[in-house]
């Protein structure tokens, strides 16, 4: 009578029976992996944003003094410095700032009084687009580099690579970007050399004005990708699960892009997550070169200025961004092969 009262439960295949278990361990690992990987984003994201803020507070500019003018009275200062916050401790004006941060508020300009969060909003698509831009390029050219002299260990081409990704990474991405200019918007005008328009806007002028100053801050990554893949590639082509595979009958291609590439990858995705700081920061070069109205100009502006509120503000966004791509840069790791997890941590 029991059994008849309880719900109907379908018997699982063998194909179900084992597939569960698989699914339900690489759950495990992928949250075991981003709770490590958190536990260090978080303190690590704390100390750099209090770094952030603090250099501010201990800079010798006074804000309240460079908005009033020469002729503000020590009274109008202390009722500036009052208004801004500053006459409180550096822990409170910290708790403040990031506890508004959380909330989307940024603060407002001192010059300006535009709120810092709308000037992020209108400039950070253009670091997103050449960032972005700028590592597909990377990924495309290095990962075909990479792959391409794995195979052919020791060729004319394998050394001619090799060759190629050390001039590139000894040479500035400034000086690749003056070159650039040289040949593709003087000798040869066939794309501007300074200038954006949204990709919402024209999708293909988007691209006109960002395929330079990309390809400029993209050869150093490209290098490092197809080195560090190549030399990934090359080991484990030589282990004993690629031989197997090619006993049992498997093809060449399907050996080296669905088994070895599978293994090999794991450096690469971590010098890529690395990497991501060092492409922040030479979009700042790359954007005032070309004259890309994006974050990092907005930084040097504000820098000349002493308007501190937005340089804490776009900081802070630039270290949000790192430490996300390095979160998912491990979760990729983690899906793409387990141990390299563990290498990695």
């Amino acid at each position: 009578m029991v059994a008849l009262l309880e719900p109907a439960v379908p018997l699982a295949g063998p194909a179900e029976a084992v597939a569960r278990p698989v699914a339900l361990q690489w759950a495990v690992r992928f949250g075991t992996g981003l709770g490590r990987a958190l536990a260090i984003v978080v303190p690590v994201g704390l100390v750099s944003t209090f770094v952030t803020f603090a250099l501010g507070s201990f800079s010798n500019s006074n804000p309240a003094a460079a908005v009033l003018g020469d002729l503000a009275t020590p009274a109008d200062i202390a009722r500036m410095n009052h208004q801004f916050g500053l006459d409180q401790p550096l822990l409170v004006q910290y708790w403040q700032w990031i506890t508004a941060a959380l909330h989307g508020d940024l603060g407002t300009s001192w010059f300006t009084t535009i709120p810092v969060a709308d000037s992020i909003k209108q400039t950070l698509p253009v670091d997103l687009s050449l960032t972005a831009l700028a590592m597909l390029i990377a990924l495309l050219l290095g990962g075909a580099a990479g792959i391409a002299a794995a195979l052919r260990p020791g060729s004319r081409f394998d050394r001619a690579v090799t060759a190629l990704c050390a001039i590139a990474s000894t040479v500035p991405a400034f000086v690749i970007g003056i070159g650039l200019i040289i040949v593709f918007s003087v000798l040869l005008p066939v794309l501007p050399s300074g200038g954006y328009v949204p990709f919402t806007e024209n999708p293909v002028q988007w691209l006109r004005f960002l395929i330079l100053p990309a390809l400029a801050l993209s050869l150093d990554l490209t290098a490092d990708i197809a080195r560090q893949l190549r030399n990934s590639l090359v080991g484990t082509l030589r282990e004993n699960f690629v031989t197997g595979a090619e006993v049992r009958g498997l093809s060449r291609r399907r050996v080296v892009f669905r088994h070895a590439l599978r293994n090999a990858a794991g450096p690469t995705l971590t010098v890529l997550g690395v990497r991501v700081p060092q492409l922040i920061g030479g979009a700042v070069i790359t954007e005032t070169l070309f004259n890309l109205p994006g974050m990092s100009k907005l930084t040097l502006d504000a820098a000349a200025q002493q308007d501190i509120p937005v340089i804490q503000g776009t900081l802070l966004v630039a270290i949000t961004i790192v430490l996300l791509a390095n979160v998912l840069v491990n979760g990729m790791l983690v899906r793409l092969r387990p141990q390299a997890r563990r290498r990695s941590g």
